[in-house]
């Protein structure tokens, strides 16, 4: 996760200089700058707008999702409730409840299925956002303990959930699992996975934070992709762009029980109209086209591989080499103040973004990692476009 300084606070770390001297703070802002200015790039991301133009464009597009003239919600009812059945709905779940944000919606529903089986004990990857993004708030705040499936950036096994030492309540599975390069199963295996945790005697709970995206890799509709877990998580700025929220869905008696967690957790909030619009115009206009995003991050990740090496670099990874999502890294074997700086300059020069943030991984000295999303913009770049903007880049870059 990458705060608002640019300091990225999972698996890897940002540089604070650069190859001009600049500070890890100022290039933020040129960056930003850079990627405001820019009139090709990948993806368009929600910091890039203003206030103004946030606002401007929600008020443009909510009539077109619900009756604009209506009244706003008053502790999650009217828009928020009608958001609450749309997901319901699409994850083909009883019931869903609106959360302030995901790290709560997860504390609520590990906290449930602690009761509800007895077991405090989560089974999960300790690349897990919980493990690696929320401060030990399971253990701190909810009086729960993890144990690790497995240690190794992938996604766990079945084998490996049979052969866990203890007894754990539930099993928690990220997909995709961010930290590990946007990583999903296999159909075969997810329902492995969920059927290794059942034998345990465990509920499965997804953290599906970017669940919208992995429907092209499963080959299978939300609502089946769902069916597997006893309970799912997904977010509403992630993928669609909403301002921020999320939504836990599971059986009625599962939320009602996460609805009255929620008050004791501080997440019934007066007012979240402006949450839930932004979120329903996310499933209305962006959630039909993630396919079509996932899809053509495939033609960009072979299209970086292939300028990466025709431009002479040594070493270059694209991790997964075929996105499982619309997201994915990029690796290289240089400093990431100087790829920053690189990246930096040719969005100034050129007004052509390639990459935004890099970042150096704690146990891989000499190698950063950047993230890169498609989305709409991102559909206009040829395999040509993205060979030539590797070229210019690459150009940028001492030689090694």
């Amino acid at each position: 996760m990458v705060d608002a300084n640019g300091t990225n606070t999972a698996s890897g770390k940002s540089g604070a200089g650069g190859a001009s001297g600049t500070s890890g703070e100022s290039r933020a802002a040129r960056l930003l700058a850079a990627r405001r200015g820019a009139t090709r790039v990948l993806a368009r991301k929600p910091e890039e707008a203003t206030m103004a133009e946030r606002l401007a464009a929600l008020a443009e597009s909510a009539g077109s999702v619900t009756d604009f003239d209506g009244d706003p919600d008053l502790y999650g009812n009217g828009v928020v409730a009608e958001l609450e059945a749309k997901v319901a709905g699409l994850l083909g779940a009883e019931a869903a409840a609106f959360f302030p944000t995901g790290t709560m919606a997860q504390q609520v529903a590990l906290r449930c299925w602690a009761g509800r089986t007895g077991n405090p004990v989560v089974a999960l990857h300790p690349l897990a956002h919980p493990e690696v993004h929320e401060r030990d708030a399971l253990s701190a705040v909810s009086g729960l303990r993890t144990v690790h499936v497995t240690g190794e950036p992938r996604q766990p096994t079945a084998d490996e959930v049979h052969g866990l030492d203890e007894p754990f309540g539930t099993l928690m599975l990220e997909l995709p699992l961010r930290d590990a390069g946007f990583l999903l199963p296999t159909w075969q295996e997810l329902e492995a996975l969920c059927e290794a945790a059942r034998a345990r005697d465990a509920v499965v709970h997804f953290d599906g934070a970017r669940l919208w995206e992995s429907t092209r890799h499963f080959g299978r509709p939300l609502h089946e992709i769902a069916a597997l877990a006893d309970s799912v998580y997904v977010s509403f700025y992630k993928t669609l762009g909403g301002l921020s929220g999320a939504a836990l869905a599971g059986p009625l008696s599962f939320v009602e029980e996460a609805r009255a967690w929620r008050h004791r957790y501080g997440g019934q909030v007066f007012q979240q109209f402006p949450q839930a619009l932004a979120a329903l115009v996310g499933l209305d206009r962006e959630l039909p086209r993630v396919t079509e995003y996932v899809e053509h991050a495939r033609v960009v990740a072979r299209a970086l591989r292939e300028g990466f090496a025709q431009a002479g670099v040594a070493w270059a990874r694209i991790g997964p080499e075929v996105p499982h999502t619309h997201q994915f890294r990029v690796w290289l074997p240089y400093d990431p103040d100087v790829l920053a700086e690189a990246g930096v300059a040719q969005a100034e020069e050129t007004k052509t973004l390639l990459f935004g943030r890099w970042y150096t991984a704690d146990t891989v000295p000499g190698l950063a990692f950047t993230e890169i999303t498609v989305a709409a913009p991102g559909l206009e770049w040829s395999a040509d476009d993205v060979r030539a903007a590797v070229a210019d880049f690459v150009r940028r870059l001492p030689r090694i």
